[in-house]
C-alpha cells in the first residue's frame, strides 16, 4: 500500500492555465525588483490597449501570455550586472525601468547605480569599464535575458509568437533597442505593446498617471509604436496601477483570452513548473541545476519510500520550485564568496517566506507552498523560517530538505568547492 501523502486528493479539475500563471508572475516581480503584480499590471494594461487596436482571437491570446511571461528571462543577467556594475541587481534594475530616455538621464544613472558601496578607485575603474564599452555591455545583458525568457516560454509549450515577443521585449521602434536593433513592425506587436505597457505602469505607480503619459509621448516614434501611444493615451487616466494585487488579478483574468484559456492537465503543469524551475536556476552559476537535482534526489527518496505515482509527481513539483523565493534575493549575497553578515544571512533567510507567498496564491498550490516552503526547517527546531520541530514536519518535508542539503553540500558553492561524496554523508549523519 502506498504511503499516504498531504497530495493524495489534489485535483486540477477546472483549474485555467491563466491563474497559474497569473500567480507565478509575482516570482518574476521579485527578479525585477518591481512591487507585486508588476506583470499582471502590465497586463492588464497591454490587453486593453490589444483591444483598442482590435487583436482578437490567437493574436490576442499570444499577446497576453506573453505580457504575463515578459520577465521569464530576467534572472538570467542577475549575476552579469552584480559582476559588471558592482550593484544589487534588484535596485539595478528597478532604477533602470524608470530611468529616463536621454542621454543624460542615462549617465546619470551609471553613476548613481556603478559601485556604490565600493572604494572610490574601484568605483571609478568600474564606471570607467562600463562607459568604455556600454554598447557591447547592454547588448550581452539584454540578449541573455531576451533569449533565455523566449528559451523558457518555448519549453512550457507556448506559440513561437509568445517566444519572439518575449525575446523583443527591449526593440525600440526606430531601431535603437537590443539585442537585435530590430524596428517598425519588424518588432513584435506583443513586444511593442509589453514594453509600451510595462513603461506606463512603471511610471504611473512611481510618478502618477501625469508622468506616465508625459513618458510614453516623449519616446513615441523612437521607442514605441505612435499608433500604440496614440491608443494608450485615453486608457492612462483610469488608475490602473493604483488597484490592489486581487482586484488586478480579477481585472486581468476577465480578458477575453483568460475567459478562453484552456484548463490545466498534469502535463501542462510540469511544463510550467519546469519553466519556472529554469527561472530559478539561471539566477545563480552556483545553482546551474540545483532545482532538477533535488526533484531526482527527491524522486528516488520518494520512491524508496513507497509514495503513490501521484504523491511522486507533486513531490517533484515541490522540489523543483523549493527555491521560487531566492528571485527576491539580490545576487549580491546568493554569489558572495565571503561569509555572510548576520544581516544579510537574515536576508537569505527570507526566501523559503517569499517562495511561499507567491505558491499559496494558488488554492490547489497550498500543499505544495507549504512543503517547498520548509525545507530549511529541521527536526530539533533550529531551522528558518518558522522553527518548526519534529511534530509539525511530515514526512514531504523531510525529503525535500535531505535532498536539497545533499546537494547544497555535494555541488560547487561561492565559498567552497563541492565535498566528496563520503564528506557529505559524514556531514549527513551528524545532522
Amino acid at each position: 500500500m502506498a504511503r499516504p501523502s498531504i497530495f493524495d486528493h489534489i485535483s486540477l479539475d477546472r483549474v485555467a492555465i491563466g491563474d497559474v500563471l497569473g500567480a507565478l508572475s509575482h516570482a518574476l516581480d521579485l527578479t525585477e525588483g518591481q512591487p507585486p503584480g508588476h506583470c499582471l499590471r502590465a497586463c492588464d494594461i497591454g490587453m486593453r490597449i490589444a483591444e483598442a487596436i482590435g487583436l482578437r482571437g490567437d493574436a490576442a491570446a499570444d499577446v497576453f501570455y506573453a505580457l504575463l511571461l515578459k520577465d521569464l528571462g530576467c534572472s538570467s543577467n542577475a549575476a552579469r550586472i552584480c559582476e559588471l556594475y558592482l550593484a544589487d541587481d534588484q535596485d539595478f534594475k528597478r532604477g533602470f525601468k524608470t530611468m529616463g530616455a536621454s542621454t543624460r538621464a542615462a549617465l546619470a544613472f551609471v553613476l548613481r547605480h556603478t559601485g556604490a558601496e565600493e572604494s572610490l578607485a574601484t568605483r571609478i575603474r568600474t564606471i570607467t569599464h562600463v562607459l568604455t564599452d556600454k554598447e557591447s555591455i547592454l547588448t550581452d545583458i539584454f540578449r541573455s535575458r531576451c533569449e533565455a525568457g523566449a528559451e523558457i516560454a518555448t519549453m512550457m509549450g507556448f506559440s513561437p509568437q509568445v517566444g519572439q515577443a518575449i525575446e523583443a521585449l527591449d526593440e525600440h521602434w526606430d531601431g535603437g533597442g537590443r539585442p537585435k536593433g530590430l524596428s517598425g513592425t519588424d518588432i513584435p506587436v506583443g513586444a511593442r505593446i509589453a514594453l509600451l505597457a510595462q513603461v506606463i505602469d512603471v511610471f504611473g505607480l512611481a510618478h502618477g498617471a501625469d508622468a506616465a503619459r508625459d513618458e510614453i509621448k516623449a519616446r513615441s516614434g523612437s521607442w514605441f509604436d505612435p499608433d500604440l501611444v496614440r491608443a494608450a493615451l485615453p486608457l492612462i487616466e483610469d488608475g490602473f496601477w493604483s488597484l490592489d494585487a486581487r482586484d488586478i488579478e480579477a481585472r486581468v483574468m476577465a480578458h477575453a483570452p483568460a475567459q478562453d484559456a484552456w484548463l490545466m492537465d498534469e502535463d501542462i503543469l510540469d511544463e510550467m513548473v519546469a519553466g519556472f524551475a529554469r527561472v530559478i536556476d539561471t539566477k545563480s552559476p552556483f545553482t546551474h541545476g540545483h532545482s532538477s537535482r533535488v526533484a531526482l534526489y527527491t524522486d528516488l527518496i520518494c520512491a524508496r519510500l513507497d509514495a503513490s505515482d501521484r504523491a511522486r509527481r507533486w513531490m517533484r513539483r515541490a522540489a523543483l520550485l523549493h527555491d521560487l523565493g531566492k528571485l527576491g534575493i539580490s545576487n549580491r549575497l546568493l554569489d558572495k564568496p565571503e561569509k555572510l553578515t548576520d544581516a544579510e544571512f537574515d536576508t537569505i533567510k527570507t526566501h523559503p517566506v517569499l517562495g511561499r507567498a507567491v505558491l499559496g496564491r494558488i488554492d490547489i498550490f497550498a500543499p505544495l507552498a507549504a512543503v517547498a516552503g520548509a525545507h530549511h526547517e529541521r527536526l530539533d527546531g533550529t531551522g528558518y523560517p518558522d522553527g518548526l520541530g519534529a511534530d509539525a514536519l511530515g514526512w514531504e518535508m523531510r525529503v525535500v530538505s535531505v535532498a536539497d542539503v545533499f546537494d547544497a553540500l555535494s555541488a560547487d558553492r561561492p565559498y567552497r568547492k563541492a565535498l566528496p561524496v563520503d564528506r557529505v554523508w559524514s556531514i549527513m549523519d551528524g545532522m
